[in-house]
């Protein structure tokens, strides 16, 4: 299922969803379905130190360590 940005015709509301071919975005903010469906925005590609940096911390604090090296388990 694709996600896509949407902007209410109502209340003016930017937002995400997840929506099956089937189904029809409503507003989270208002109920509306007087939806804009709008160009996402792309994602950064996820190889900059930042990124990588920032996802192990998060993985470190859920305790997830299949992704470390044996020598920064060591370390942490």
């Amino acid at each position: 299922m694709p996600i896509y940005d949407y902007r209410c015709g109502g209340c003016q509301h930017e937002f995400e969803a997840l929506v099956r071919s089937d189904d029809e975005a409503i507003c989270p903010e208002c109920g509306s379905r007087q939806l804009e469906k709008l160009v996402s925005r792309p994602a950064p590609p996820p190889q900059t130190p930042g990124i990588i940096a920032r996802g192990r911390a998060q993985a470190a604090k859920e305790g997830h360590f299949s992704h470390y090296s044996a020598a920064e388990k060591r370390r942490i």
